[in-house]
């Protein structure tokens, strides 16, 4: 039983570490860039403004996916949880490769979403519908 209880715990630490980092990130970025905490890409660290938008963008990823990951973690290992321990931690394995990839994933979006808002030294674009607008 004490198998169980563990994987159980090791299969709710990525949705769980999502949704509290999602949320600190939500709410504010790390104060200062750096190189130890947040999230670090060479685009997300040109400059506050970067560093900031990838982190409210990154942290919505995060805690939505994380709200999801929940449940869909926790089912299936419920499914075999009466099984053997080689069965539930070859669940427990599979469960935990499949949340690495929006946990990882939401690098590509994120990255995608920087270059949309800012050109490739950190400044950011001015939106279509700001340029239009004064057009007219």
């Amino acid at each position: 039983m004490g198998f169980r209880i563990f994987m159980l715990v090791m299969v709710l630490l990525i949705p769980l570490m999502m949704i509290g980092f999602g949320r600190l990130f939500l709410k504010k970025a790390p104060g200062t860039i750096n190189a130890v905490f947040g999230y670090r890409t060479s685009m997300s660290m040109k400059n506050k403004d970067t560093w900031e938008f990838a982190h409210k963008y990154c942290g919505r990823l995060w805690f939505y996916g994380g709200l999801a990951l929940l449940p869909l973690s926790v089912i299936p290992l419920l499914f075999v949880f009466h099984k053997g321990a080689d069965v539930v931690g070859n669940v427990g394995a599979i469960i935990e490769i499949v949340q690495l990839v929006p946990l990882i994933g939401s690098i590509i979006p994120t990255e995608m979403a920087l270059r949309k808002n800012f050109d490739r030294d950190g400044v950011r674009r001015q939106r279509t519908e700001a340029k239009e607008s004064g057009k007219s």
